[in-house]
């Protein structure tokens, strides 16, 4: 057997799947809907939604399966999202990566798969629709194009459930989504007994440029500062919009003190901005910084609090 290689985004393609606060969900007709739709078009006796988690795979909606979740290392799943389109395995006995996979020699015995990747609004593979039988078949031409549109079905209700936690503006987390991924980046830092520490921002005189230069121009300017955060901080920080002009972020492995450079960073990047720009106005803003100390704060809310509290008070004191 070989086990699956994993995607050269791992970790970003895992922040969206979680993001999502989908995994371990309770099953849903809408996805329901679409296996039994597969399943009866195809004429096979297994359909899934599958999503391949860190270590896992689970499935959303299982058609003929009693199983929620297998090991990732014998998902073929985990195959399927390494490439862009259908995955199939016509014959498992045959083929040196599955053949002595213990979903084919045990049950529910695969002979044919086939596996069309579900893929997120940013791109990363977050697992797939499949498609089992027991036995050995391919699959033709007009079936795979039908197969595609289904998965792209299942999409659209993905991403339906990604519009909840995802700020539609500037597409980074909103509220909800940023706390599911920063409590877990939290949780992981006092597993560890790694430092951790949140930056708070809030854009200066930002009911200023919405009033003088509309709308749309104060749309841009979030747009523009959230790009300088996405650029600026790395792929394992959690990065959110929490309100109208209120951003925030959750560096892992990051003490307050170590903070400053990557702040130092954002602010060169901000000046050059201005300096360049021929907006009218200049975007600024102000930052708190609150150092994750496990005997204080207990979840990603506790800190989100003081920061809250702290930016309020620096606001007060500069007025």
């Amino acid at each position: 057997m070989r086990s699956p290689a994993k995607p050269k985004d791992e970790q970003a393609r895992l922040d969206t799947l979680r993001s999502l606060n989908i995994l371990d969900s309770p099953p849903e007709e809408r996805f329901d809907r679409l296996t039994r739709l597969a399943r009866r078009l195809f004429g096979v006796p297994i359909a899934l939604v599958s999503l391949v988690d860190e270590d896992r795979q689970w499935f959303k909606s299982t058609m003929g399966l009693q199983l929620k979740e297998t090991p990732r290392e014998i998902s073929f799943c985990s195959h399927a999202i390494l490439g862009d389109d259908i995955f199939t395995v016509p014959d498992a006995t045959l083929d040196e990566r599955f053949r002595d996979n213990p979903l084919v020699t045990n049950d529910p015995k695969i002979r044919f798969y086939a596996g069309c990747p579900l893929t997120a609004a940013n791109g990363h593979k977050l697992g797939t629709l499949c498609l089992i039988d027991q036995q050995p078949r391919t699959l033709a031409e007009d079936d795979q194009v039908l197969l595609r549109d289904l998965a792209r079905m299942v999409e659209q209700e993905i991403a339906a459930t990604q519009l909840a936690t995802i700020d539609e503006l500037t597409m980074l987390s909103n509220r909800r989504g940023f706390e599911t991924l920063a409590q877990r980046a939290l949780m992981l830092c006092k597993r560890l007994d790694k430092p951790g520490c949140l930056l708070f921002f809030d854009l200066k005189l930002f009911k200023q440029i919405n009033d003088k230069y509309g709308h749309a121009e104060g749309d841009r300017a979030l747009i523009q500062f959230s790009k300088f955060l996405v650029e600026i901080f790395r792929e394992s920080d959690v990065i959110g919009r929490l309100g109208e002009d209120e951003f925030v972020v959750f560096l892992t492995n990051t003490a307050k003190s170590e903070s400053s450079e990557v702040s130092a960073r954002l602010d060169e990047a901000v000046n050059n901005y201005n300096l360049a720009s021929q907006h009218g106005y200049n975007l600024a803003f102000n930052t708190v910084a609150i150092e994750y100390d496990a005997e204080m704060h207990h979840s990603i809310g506790e800190l989100l609090q003081e920061a809250d509290t702290l930016m309020y008070q620096s606001k007060k004191q500069s007025r």
